[in-house]
């Protein structure tokens, strides 16, 4: 049965704009991700989304594509986006099968709660690969596509491009490393790599009609990330920290997404659009009040009671 549309998109937006576009999206199984995916398929674009879970991402992708009667989704798993020939692959394989490439949404990611002294260099390069190579080899994959898609749809800016828009990647980040957040020292540098990259693309890509840009979520409801990061007995006073009051819902990242994509974001280049209610300008914003700083670090104790939490293997 289809997602309710309220889930994933609100009504302001066209039905077709997107109609003959393709979305490529690393990371496309998970919640965030996914809601993206599936508010541009809704409105008239096919998918491929590419994750390491062969499972999840195929029963994800046969997910999505309920969204429009016809709409094409394809889910190709077993693909580490630290291994830029299976990126590589993948991106031809999309082409392939759905005749173009006309947007990217970089959005694979690694996280767990963890000190800078609990933390080895192995974990610590295993985020960096994951969030900045990762994102590195995504754009080397599709930037090819990408380039043949924004030449094909160009815009003046003046009248509503004839066939759509296309040529654009969207890299989703983070604001952890704004004020600095404690327990997130190895994603904060990972996702600072990740927006000095997005801007690298703006500005060497977009004299040839390539835009690039950065969505960076707040706390958002009902996420893998929120389940993993914080407990559900914190999450009250956690709100409070929230200038907007209350959590984000991934159907206001697909909406933010969305509008990147459209006519209504031809101008928007190499900027950063944060999504989080306000919650980075509060102290901390994201940290847990049973992790309060700076008592528990103080502890050395090692993060318990979340699902990600630091393993011994990294």
């Amino acid at each position: 049965m289809p997602l309710p549309k309220s889930e994933y998109l609100s009504e302001v937006w066209k039905d077709g704009i997107f109609n003959n576009k393709v979305v490529f999206c690393t990371g496309g199984a998970g919640t965030i991700c996914s809601a993206q995916v599936r508010a541009l398929v809704h409105l008239g674009a096919n998918a491929c989304i590419i994750g390491r879970n062969v499972e999840k991402t195929e029963n994800m992708a046969k997910d999505i594509a309920t969204a429009r009667p016809g709409a094409k989704v394809l889910g190709l798993g077993g693909v580490d986006v630290r291994k830029p020939e299976a990126l590589n692959e993948a991106a031809a394989k999309c082409v392939k099968e759905l005749g173009s490439l006309d947007f990217c949404i970089a959005g694979a990611a690694g996280n767990f709660l963890a000190s800078m002294n609990q933390i080895s260099s192995n974990a610590f390069k295993s985020v960096i690969e994951i969030d900045v190579l990762g994102s590195y080899n995504t754009v080397k994959a599709t930037l090819p596509y990408l380039l043949e898609s924004a030449a094909k749809y160009t815009t003046d800016g003046k009248t509503p491009p004839p066939n759509g828009t296309g040529g654009r990647i969207i890299f989703v980040s983070a604001t952890l490393h704004y004020a600095g957040t404690p327990l997130q020292s190895h994603v904060s540098v990972a996702k600072a790599g990740v927006d000095a990259m997005a801007h690298a693309v703006a500005i060497e890509q977009g004299p040839r009609g390539v835009t690039s840009n950065v969505i960076a979520p707040g706390p958002i409801a009902d996420t893998e990330g929120m389940a993993r990061l914080s407990k559900a007995s914190s999450a009250k006073d956690s709100m409070k920290k929230v200038p907007s009051g209350r959590y984000g819902t991934v159907k206001e990242i697909a909406d933010a997404t969305v509008y990147l994509f459209s006519d209504a974001g031809n101008f928007v280049n190499g900027e950063i659009l944060v999504v989080d209610g306000g919650a980075w300008h509060t102290a901390f914003g994201g940290t847990e009040e049973s992790f309060k700083y700076p008592d528990f670090l103080l502890t050395d104790e090692v993060v318990t009671g979340v699902a990600g939490g630091k393993k011994s293997k990294l």
